[in-house]
């Protein structure tokens, strides 16, 4: 069977095809499922993110421009943010109201515990220990949990270019200890 010309299927959904929507619906739900699910773990908050990206689509299906991208990576996106807004919620709710001081008595999954299980991860871990607290506290925001650099700087109550500072920093130096291992 072909694949259906996903373009077509948008631009029909801008002037309101149902019948597009249907068969848009049908030939990406799954691969958008599988992003979301990737992401947030949990099938329940995978279903309402696709559930929200359709609508999304749906609504803003005029918008999509295809000089900028494909159609599926178009959805893909739309789905991946909403995912990453959806796991922020969470994380941020279980964050509470505190200021971010204490990141590893916050009611998270522990990275450092799970890296016992892989050695090219607990030589990561070994590296990111040697950084300090703010350090990692900001790598870990970023790259584990998601949050943009703004959301970091308004938790530690730091300039965004100190930051990225931290961010760009901790890198480098886990690169090179990485590359003396």
């Amino acid at each position: 069977m072909a694949e259906p010309d996903l373009k077509a299927l948008i631009e029909a959904v801008a002037r309101g095809e149902s019948d597009a929507f249907r068969l848009l619906y049908n030939a990406t739900s799954s691969k958008l499922f599988g992003v979301a699910i990737r992401i947030l773990k949990r099938s329940d908050l995978a279903e309402d993110v696709v559930q929200d990206t359709y609508l999304k689509i749906w609504d803003g299906a005029a918008g999509y421009r295809p000089g900028f991208g494909s159609p599926l990576g178009w959805m893909v996106t739309i789905t991946r943010n909403r995912a990453i807004d959806v796991l922020r919620k969470r994380s941020e709710s279980q964050f509470g109201d505190d200021n971010g001081d204490d990141i590893e008595d916050a009611n998270l999954p522990d990275p450092f515990r799970l890296a016992a299980q892989n050695s090219d991860l607990r030589a990561f871990v070994g590296c990111l220990k040697q950084l300090g607290q703010q350090q990692q506290d900001s790598l870990l925001l970023a790259y584990y949990y998601g949050y943009t650099h703004e959301e970091i700087a308004s938790r530690f109550g730091a300039p965004v270019g100190t930051v990225k500072s931290w961010i760009r920093r901790g890198l480098a130096q886990i690169r090179e200890c990485l590359s003396d291992g």
